[in-house]
């Protein structure tokens, strides 16, 4: 794996004070949601950078070895049986470089939000809750928790509270609710602070979703400013 993940970037508004890092899932590239940015609809005044990270190419078990973009392997289409977890740790040195990136650049921690749907909601999850800095918010999208028997020991003190958006589509035949839900009441159990959203929809994005990521994400602006007397 190389030392940088390459990536799009797309800022809104100047001088950016506010970062998401935005992965994507299985068999795609950071491409997949950069539409979505311009769909939000966020505070005039917000000026944040997306950075839409292109994952690995990698052979992917379930698809006879096939190679694809992914954030680590799939060894079986039942998640629950095995994990690559080689791998999810691999890809989570790789976009917590791209964390230290955006803070070298004048972005704090604290201003920063890891986003992602499928295989990147799940990297979103498995970083921002073991990250040793406070971040600012993890969306996890049609996912799932990875190595949750490690969570106890690994979860950080900092980002224990942390506001996390995880939305799930009730028809999605990829990753089922069930599983879904079941690492819901996993962080749950766990004190996490999680907003739990359900659709009619399938291994998806709908319109109701962007709209509830949208006032999502601008109350966690809105925080930041309170926190910071703004």
């Amino acid at each position: 794996m190389n030392n940088t993940l390459p990536y799009i970037k797309i800022e809104i508004g100047d001088k950016p004070i506010y970062s998401v890092i935005w992965m994507h899932g299985l068999g795609a590239d950071g491409n997949d949601f950069v539409p979505i940015v311009h769909e939000l609809a966020l505070l005039p005044e917000t000026s944040i950078r997306f950075i839409f990270p292109h994952a690995p190419e990698r052979p992917i078990s379930i698809n006879n070895g096939h190679t694809m973009r992914a954030w680590y392997d799939i060894y079986n289409q039942n998640l629950d049986l095995s994990e690559d977890e080689e791998g999810i740790r691999q890809s989570q040195q790789a976009i917590e470089k791209l964390i230290e990136q955006e803070v070298q650049r004048g972005i704090p921690c604290q201003n920063i939000i890891l986003a992602g749907f499928s295989q990147g909601g799940v990297m979103a999850l498995q970083i921002g809750l073991r990250y040793k800095y406070e971040i600012a918010g993890i969306m996890a999208l049609s996912c799932y928790l990875s190595l949750p028997q490690t969570l106890v020991d690994e979860i950080s003190i900092a980002n224990r509270l942390t506001p996390i958006f995880m939305a799930h589509g009730s028809n999605d035949m990829v990753i089922s609710i069930v599983k879904a839900k079941a690492s819901k009441d996993k962080l749950l159990a766990s004190n996490c602070n999680v907003e739990w959203h359900e659709y009619d929809m399938a291994h998806s994005v709908c319109g109701d979703e962007i709209a509830d990521i949208s006032y999502w994400l601008d109350c966690i602006i809105k925080n930041i400013l309170k926190q910071k007397g703004i």
